[in-house]
């Protein structure tokens, strides 16, 4: 009732109901991504409060990375069987619970039930998949910008919170810290549940862009809304080199991210005598410059071929972790560095999102790409462990950054490899899909 009603006298104003889904998704978005990037600025007082090793605490926070990843393509099903609204309230209320127990936990087991399985789930049921999923839903035309502004909120949400975070950890404790990511989610889900839907056609409008009374094209068959259509959606793309090309960049994407940078800048940092709250403020330097990026990127891949932004997007990167280990972590070092890694932070995914959906068609580009951020997450639980790992047993960074940096640029020249998808039965060319 509240969405029909808002939707009608927006109408009569010429702004189309598209832009307040996009909206919320985006303050969605940010929020769970703030909740997924805390646990990094928890690492060194969880460590040094209850007398458990990095590579203990790391493997938990591993956990949440591949269950946020391994959730997506069953969030896609879920979204179509119950409802975006239902799912993302049901998310949001996870993740207040995980970080609400956090703070009680006594015992390492009761961490992994809390970071690892609430919290990775939770996170899971909302991640790129939602972005994808209301952009393609929502929009024809500026789709391309959508995915980049609903992606820049995630990133941002992940690194921007942090210097309050820092703060609150360095005068009130760390349990502080969760505050304001339960009064978000609480009220957010009041919003969601009064105003989100799950298509255009719910409000009697049609996607933004395309006129009233266009038939929706048709460029795959329907995915199957059973447990078993997740599976069968990844047999079909399974078949096809674009879609291990954008899985593999992708892993080498979250492997150089999420789970290297978000999870141990703080602790790196700390390794080279700097406090919690001046690494954050880097962070949240990284989040700004992202911001700006990934909106970019988005308008750039509506205009550009997405294979060459990728290679590029991917080789400036790796460049940035060959040099963090030289910064000597001096503000101009610093500053250098979370220019150029912050740009394209998650620049990589507008193309990303692009590419599956012009190779795979709208109907299945969110599952699909499920599959292909399944893969980013398994990589970023990698890293998270294993520069854990690197940390505690040559008690240096520095191997898991090279590593890094290295893949990066082999994901760049794997982007070039992806082929040009032939024209659509709807008639698109790839180059007017953004391909």
């Amino acid at each position: 009732m509240f969405a029909q009603a808002l939707s009608n006298r927006l109408d009569r104003r010429g702004i189309h109901y598209a832009w307040i889904v996009a909206a919320i998704t985006f303050s969605v978005m940010l929020t769970t991504a703030a909740a997924l990037g805390l646990p990094g600025a928890f690492l060194k007082p969880l460590t040094s409060e209850m007398g458990w090793s990095t590579d203990q605490v790391s493997s938990i926070l591993a956990v949440r990375f591949a269950l946020f990843g391994l959730m997506a393509p069953f969030s896609a099903l879920l979204m179509d069987r119950f409802g975006v609204r239902n799912v993302v309230c049901v998310a949001l209320a996870l993740i207040a619970g995980a970080m609400a127990l956090a703070t009680v936990s006594t015992q390492l087991w009761q961490l992994f039930i809390a970071w690892g399985l609430m919290l990775g789930i939770g996170s899971g049921m909302t991640a790129m998949v939602l972005a994808a999923l209301v952009a393609n839903r929502w929009f024809t035309a500026r789709r391309g910008l959508v995915i980049g502004m609903l992606t820049a909120s995630s990133a941002t949400g992940q690194l921007a919170f942090l210097p309050a975070a820092a703060w609150l950890i360095e005068h009130m404790g760390w349990r502080f810290a969760v505050l304001p990511v339960l009064f978000a989610c609480g009220t957010l889900a009041i919003l969601v549940f009064a105003f989100m839907r799950n298509r255009p056609a719910d409000v009697g409008l049609v996607p933004f862009g395309e006129l009233p009374g266009t038939a929706p094209a048709t460029t795959a068959p329907a995915m199957p809304l059973t447990w078993r259509g997740p599976f069968v959606v990844l047999r079909d793309a399974a078949r096809t080199q674009t879609f291990w090309i954008l899985a593999g960049t992708f892993f080498i994407c979250g492997l150089s991210t999420n789970g290297l940078i978000q999870t141990h800048f703080i602790a790196l940092c700390a390794d080279f005598g700097m406090s919690p709250v001046p690494a954050a403020s880097a962070l949240a330097m990284m989040g700004a410059f992202d911001f700006v990026g990934t909106i970019l990127s988005g308008w750039l891949s509506d205009r550009y071929d997405n294979r060459k932004l990728l290679f590029w997007y991917y080789v400036l990167r790796g460049l940035s972790l060959f040099w963090l280990p030289h910064s000597e972590f001096t503000l101009y070092g610093l500053s250098v560095f979370a220019m150029f890694y912050g740009l394209d932070w998650v620049a990589t995914v507008p193309p990303t999102i692009k590419l599956a959906g012009t190779t795979f068609g709208r109907e299945r580009a969110a599952m699909v790409f499920g599959w292909i951020f399944a893969a980013h997450q398994i990589g970023a639980a990698t890293a998270a462990f294993g520069a854990g790992l690197s940390r505690t047993a040559w008690l240096t960074y520095s191997p898991a950054l090279y590593v890094a940096g290295a893949a990066c640029i082999v994901a760049g020249l794997l982007a070039l490899m992806v082929r040009r998808p032939a024209p659509r039965a709807d008639g698109v060319t790839p180059q007017a899909a953004g391909a």
